[in-house]
């Protein structure tokens, strides 16, 4: 869907600037996006290559399960539905870890692992679990440690100071946290009591 929503944006852009008389415009804008694009993804890779090998080192080094289970008497609380020892925990865990050093596009696949795992203890309903969206609103407001992306950004565009988002993010991100996981909580007990009043 996304997909057809992306061509038809485009081709109506074309089409707009044709009868504008504004093609030139577009063309220019087209090749300097291009050239922008690869100006960021080869800064994006230096620095991503940089921290997925740390992760790695740490994953060898068993750092990351001793952070998994640090963490995981708090996601516990959070997925009180998920078993500790369910393979969901453990992409669940690595998810979170992942985000918290901005490696959206390392995060990425374990969350989607996590969600397939989720749906199976949801006996593979379409509809979402509890577990499911606590996971959703917590992935999407995830607490950042090291904003790794927006620190490759700044870097590639010459910020003379490009850590210091740093402070800024972590605040940011753990306040977002904390208000996605009271709204998650607030509403799915007013969907229990609704549920309690017509019972």
């Amino acid at each position: 869907m996304v997909n057809i929503i992306w061509v038809a944006m485009t081709i109506i852009g074309i089409i707009f600037a044709s009868i504008n008389g504004t093609i030139n415009e577009v063309n220019q804008a087209i090749f300097k996006g291009a050239s922008e694009a690869v100006t960021i993804c080869i800064g994006l890779i230096s620095v991503l290559v940089f921290w997925l090998g740390l992760m790695r080192i740490a994953q060898e080094a068993g750092l990351l399960e001793k952070l998994s289970k640090l963490f995981r008497p708090l996601v516990s609380r959070l997925f009180p539905e998920v078993p500790v020892d369910h393979p969901a925990m453990g992409y669940m865990l690595s998810n979170m870890i992942a985000n918290m050093f901005g490696l959206g596009n390392a995060a990425t696949p374990m969350g989607i692992k996590a969600m397939e795992q989720l749906r199976e203890l949801n006996g593979g309903k379409t509809s979402a679990s509890r577990s499911m969206v606590t996971f959703l609103a917590i992935n999407t407001a995830s607490v950042t440690l090291v904003p790794t992306t927006v620190i490759a950004i700044r870097m590639t565009y010459d910020s003379t100071n490009p850590t210091d988002i740093v402070g800024p993010t972590l605040i940011v991100t753990s306040l977002s946290a904390i208000g996605a996981v009271l709204i998650d909580r607030y509403f799915y007990h007013r969907r229990v009591k609704k549920g309690g009043a017509r019972k």
